[in-house]
């Protein structure tokens, strides 16, 4: 995806684990970070806490949204995902992508990975790998026009 493109429709779950949104709920209301996760990948699983923190700082002013996206036949066991899910306390609504309908729409190869849309649903910040959770922050208070010196 490039930047400012909109956000894609969020269907073609295979199931959606802590209730299910719309592109419709998101954009208009605030800006959104969704980020890409597998129960597969370590760095998921150590970027999870800040992410969790993240979510949570922010839950007044920015929508999170998870996909799940497997990478191995491993990973579409459902039991599992909500497993790792309740483990590492993803309480944000999980869109299961067991056959890659909206990691295509996304264009995305990597987990975990992070999509930053403004309020319009325009992308305006991504980037993969585990760390970088302070340009992650830094992109998301761009949007949220609340940038520190």
């Amino acid at each position: 995806m490039r930047l400012r493109s909109d956000m894609p429709e969020l269907s073609g779950a295979t199931e959606w684990i802590n209730g299910e949104v719309s592109k419709s709920d998101l954009v208009g209301d605030k800006p959104t970070l969704i980020h890409f996760w597998s129960v597969s990948c370590g760095l998921c699983k150590e970027a999870m806490p800040s992410i969790n923190q993240f979510r949570d700082d922010y839950k007044d002013e920015l929508n999170v949204i998870a996909v799940h996206m497997p990478r191995s036949e491993k990973d579409l066991d459902i039991a599992q995902i909500k497993e790792v899910a309740a483990e590492h306390d993803i309480t944000q609504p999980i869109f299961v992508d067991n056959n890659h309908a909206l990691t295509d729409a996304f264009e995305n190869e990597y987990v975990p990975a992070y999509y930053v849309f403004d309020a319009e649903g325009k992308l305006r910040h991504y980037q993969a790998g585990g760390d970088g959770m302070k340009m992650l922050t830094k992109r998301v208070n761009r949007v949220l026009r609340k940038e520190t010196k």
